[in-house]
């Protein structure tokens, strides 16, 4: 799709973004920096909010449902499927909490998942006797067949990020979505590292629930997260958070009625946070606006000129470097340099990045440019 003024140029998106003029940021899989358009919006119901109270308030709940539609699109949903929340645990919380678990059940994840897809099925333990099992990492990846030998007849739930945060790794979603339609097993899906830089097809891939907060790769701000449930498994799932917007006529207070919502709304217990609904809803017009499809190849470009150029200057780079194996995160380490001595290195020089684990870990977005992906490999000193 063409941008509004008719330029279809890197360029032109990369002039969204206020913070290239002070830094060569690659942090997108921490904190991404917010666009222009985000910025507006935001300060646009600031502005309403501040001048008219709630008087404009039915305003707010339309933007929060064309935001709703906007956000099905991204994973090929249907809007009565998306539920918003304030962050990806409180999605994989909701999906912990809510199956009908019996002791001796158990939960399929790896052993490299961020803490928020790892906590709350622990938990399960203590409550249920619902036991974890975690599949280890082999040479920088999830092997299919160990996730399947991990599976048995008392497996409840797979659960994995799409893109591992401390690896880079792209998990194979659709294969992992055909095994547990094949074994008959809930399918939950952390995408925050993925979603906004790859493509993601929930029907394709089998996924049952799915949640993403909207700070990384989406390009919005912290607090407005993404929530998926598949229509027909909606209805199998316990509602453990009901509060008075999950039922059905939520402004007639008095007419006491549990009845919940028909749709995935029934998951969302209060008000919305709607300054952050007025980011979110920017943020993914403007990744529809260039193309997920599009997204995905430029920075899949620019990451694999990022990886030639580490290993030409003697780094170890822990990414795997198939296109299909990785999304926007390059991890790399030194047997010479520290973590700490790289990101320092490069933060002196204005290139954001984050230490993870043994090594340096880089995630740039389509607005970034070879030139930057140069500048950080000239700054880097020769292993």
């Amino acid at each position: 799709m063409n941008s509004p003024s008719g330029c279809n140029t890197w360029q032109h998106w990369r002039s969204e973004f206020p913070v290239t003029e002070t830094y060569i940021y690659m942090n997108h899989a921490g904190v991404a920096p917010l666009s222009r358009r985000v910025q507006e919006a935001m300060a646009g119901f600031m502005e309403d909010a501040t001048l008219h109270g709630a008087v404009h308030a039915d305003d707010w709940a339309e933007t929060a449902e064309v935001c709703r539609t906007a956000a099905a699109r991204l994973i090929n949903a249907d809007a009565t499927e998306i539920a918003f929340m304030k962050n990806t645990t409180q999605g994989i919380l909701i999906a912990a909490n809510g199956i009908d678990w019996q002791a001796g059940d158990n939960v399929v994840t790896t052993a490299v998942e961020f803490p928020a897809n790892v906590y709350p099925w622990w938990r399960l333990k203590e409550r249920y006797g619902v036991s974890t099992r975690m599949v280890p990492e082999r040479d920088g990846r999830i092997h299919i067949e160990d996730v399947a030998a991990a599976i048995d007849e008392r497996t409840r739930v797979l659960t994995i990020s799409h893109v591992e945060f401390a690896s880079g790794f792209r998990n194979d979603i659709e294969a992992l979505g055909t095994l547990c339609r094949e074994r008959d097993i809930w399918f939950v899906v952390d995408a925050i590292q993925s979603l906004g830089v790859v493509e993601v097809d929930v029907k394709l891939c089998n996924v049952d629930i799915l949640a993403a907060d909207g700070h990384k790769w989406l390009l919005a701000p912290e607090g407005a997260a993404i929530f998926y449930c598949a229509d027909e498994r909606r209805e199998q799932l316990i509602n453990t958070n009901i509060g008075w917007a999950s039922v059905v006529n939520p402004r007639d207070f008095l007419n006491y009625d549990l009845t919940q919502k028909p749709d995935a709304t029934r998951f969302e217990e209060g008000s919305y946070n709607s300054i952050g609904l007025y980011g979110l809803k920017a943020a993914i017009d403007l990744l529809h606006d260039i193309g997920i499809r599009r997204i995905e190849a430029r920075v899949l470009e620019i990451t694999a000129r990022l990886i030639s150029g580490l290993e030409a200057k003697g780094y170890h780079v822990l990414t795997r470097k198939a296109d299909a194996e990785r999304a926007g995160i390059v991890i790399f380490e030194s047997d010479r340099y520290t973590p700490t001595e790289i990101y320092e290195t490069l933060y002196n020089a204005h290139i954001i990045t984050a230490e993870r684990g043994s090594g340096v870990r880089v995630s740039p977005h389509f607005y970034n440019t070879a030139s930057e992906i140069e500048r950080l490999l000239e700054v880097l000193p020769e292993v």
